[in-house]
C-alpha cells in the first residue's frame, strides 16, 4: 500500500470527529470498495502502557508493543517507568528513547519516574529529563511519603508537568491479591480494600490543594474513588482520571480461579464497576486506558494467589468498549472516542497529526490470544464474542498496521 500522507486533510478544530464527514477527508475508496460499510477514527492514545524495554524483553518490547497498539487502533502512547534501569535521570531515559527511536511504529512517549529507582525515598532527577518525559509517575507503586509526595508535586509544577499517580496505601494491602468482596469470602483469597486506593487519592488531592500541581490518577476502580474525584473537580481542583476497559464491564462476579483475571488494582464489586460507567456518563473520569501489562505465560500461569499482576489490553480495548458499552446504548460513539483519543490527547498535550484508524464496525470476532501481535497473552476476554475489527492504521501519514488484504 503506498503512502498515503498527500490523501489526508486532518481538522483540527474537531478532534471528536468519528466519521469521514466529521473531520476526515480521505479518498478511502481508493482502498475499500464500499465507503459506506466502515468508518474512520482519530487515532486513539492510551496514556498508560507498559512496553517492558528496557530490561524484560521477554515480557514485551518497544516493537511488539507498538504493532500490538496500532493493531489496536492507537497512534500514540505513553509507557510506565518500572523498567531496568527505572528512567529516574536523563542517561536512563535515553536508553529507553533511543529503541523508541529505532523500532515503535507509532508515537510513544515516556514517563520520567517519580522518585530514584521508584522506591519512595529521593526524587528523581526530574530537572533533567523534562524534555524527554511526558510526565512522572512511579506506576506500579503508591507514592506513601506525603512530604515525598508534596515535593514531587512542586517541582513537577515548577516543569510545567503532570503527576500522574498509582495511587495505593502499602499499609492497607495485607498480602491482598483480588478485591476484598464476595469472590475472595467464597474462594478463601486474600482481599485488597478499597481504602488502599481511594484513601491515597484523597491524600494526593489535599496536596494538589495546596501546591497547584497538575494531577492525574491512573487506572481508578471503586466507587468511592469516583465520588472523591468528582468532588475535587467541583471544587476547581487540577485533576483528571483514567479507568480500564475491564472495570467498566467486568466485576468480581466474573473472576474464574486464572491469573489471566489478576491485575492491579483488581477487579472490584458490582456497585463499583456501575459507579465507573456513571462516572464515564458525567465526566467524572475523562479517559479510558488499558494499563497493557504483558508477563510471559509462566508468570501468568500460577492462579489467581501467584501469578503476575496484569494484563494485556491494546488490540482489544475498542471492540470490548464498542460491544459491551455503545451496542449496548450505555454510552454513544462519539463519548466512546472522547474516551480513548481526544481527552487524552487534551490533558496529556499530546498532537494528533496525520493520525487516524479505519475500522468495519459490524465484523465480529472471537478474541484469540494466540493471534496476539503482543508477547503477553493474558486477557479476561479470551473467547468473548466482539464487534468492531480495525482494518487500518495510519501515524504520520504512513500505514504502520494493514489488515485490508485479506
Amino acid at each position: 500500500m503506498k503512502d498515503i500522507s498527500s490523501m489526508l486533510t486532518v481538522n483540527r478544530e474537531n478532534l471528536a470527529g468519528v466519521s469521514v464527514s466529521s473531520g476526515f477527508s480521505f479518498p478511502i475508496g481508493e482502498l475499500f470498495s464500499s465507503l459506506d460499510k466502515y468508518v474512520i477514527f482519530p487515532g486513539f492514545c492510551d496514556v498508560h502502557v507498559h512496553f517492558r524495554e528496557p530490561g524484560f524483553f521477554y515480557k514485551e518490547s518497544i516493537k511488539t508493543g507498538s504493532q500490538s497498539a496500532a493493531r489496536g487502533g492507537y497512534t500514540a502512547v505513553c509507557t510506565m517507568p518500572n523498567l531496568n534501569p527505572v528512567p529516574d535521570n536523563l542517561e536512563n531515559i535515553k536508553i529507553q528513547t533511543e529503541i523508541i527511536e529505532k523500532d515503535a511504529s507509532i508515537n510513544v512517549y515516556p514517563y520520567g519516574s517519580i522518585t530514584v529507582r521508584q522506591l519512595g525515598k529521593e526524587l528523581s532527577d526530574m530537572e533533567s529529563m523534562k524534555h524527554l518525559a511526558i510526565a512522572f509517575t512511579d506506576d506500579g507503586r503508591g507514592v506513601q511519603s506525603d512530604e515525598m509526595m508534596e515535593k514531587a508535586m512542586l517541582k513537577a509544577k515548577s516543569l510545567g508537568k503532570i503527576i500522574v499517580a498509582h495511587c495505593e496505601v502499602n499499609d492497607l494491602l495485607r498480602g491482598g491479591y483480588i478485591h476484598d468482596g464476595e469472590y475472595a469470602k467464597a474462594h478463601n483469597h486474600r482481599g485488597i480494600c478499597s481504602e488502599s486506593e481511594y484513601l491515597q487519592i484523597a491524600r494526593d488531592i489535599e496536596l494538589v490543594k495546596k501546591t497547584g500541581c497538575a494531577y492525574h490518577v491512573c487506572h481508578i476502580s471503586t466507587k468511592e474513588s469516583v465520588d472523591v474525584i468528582r468532588k475535587a473537580k467541583a471544587e476547581g481542583v487540577n485533576i483528571t482520571c483514567e479507568t480500564g476497559p475491564h472495570y467498566l464491564v467486568l466485576d468480581d462476579s466474573d473472576l474464574q480461579e486464572d491469573g489471566r483475571f489478576k491485575m492491579n488494582p483488581p477487579l472490584r464489586g458490582k456497585e463499583d464497576r456501575l459507579a465507573l460507567i456513571e462516572g464515564i456518563k458525567d465526566g467524572t473520569i475523562d479517559m479510558i486506558a488499558t494499563d497493557h501489562a504483558p508477563h510471559s505465560q509462566e508468570e501468568k500461569s500460577k492462579g489467581l494467589e501467584k501469578s503476575a499482576f496484569g494484563i494485556v489490553g491494546l488490540e482489544t480495548a475498542f471492540a470490548v468498549c464498542y460491544t459491551k458499552l455503545v451496542k449496548t446504548g450505555i454510552i454513544t460513539l462519539e463519548k466512546l472516542i472522547d474516551l480513548l483519543a481526544i481527552n487524552p490527547r487534551k490533558r496529556f498535550n499530546i498532537p494528533l497529526g496525520n493520525d487516524f484508524s479505519v475500522w468495519d464496525l459490524n465484523e465480529e470476532f472471537i478474541v484469540n490470544p494466540d493471534e496476539f501481535l503482543s508477547k503477553g497473552r493474558a486477557t479476561p476476554f479470551t473467547g468473548e464474542r466482539l464487534y468492531g475489527v480495525n482494518l487500518l492504521t495510519v501515524v504520520n501519514g504512513k500505514v504502520v498496521y494493514d489488515n485490508t488484504k485479506k
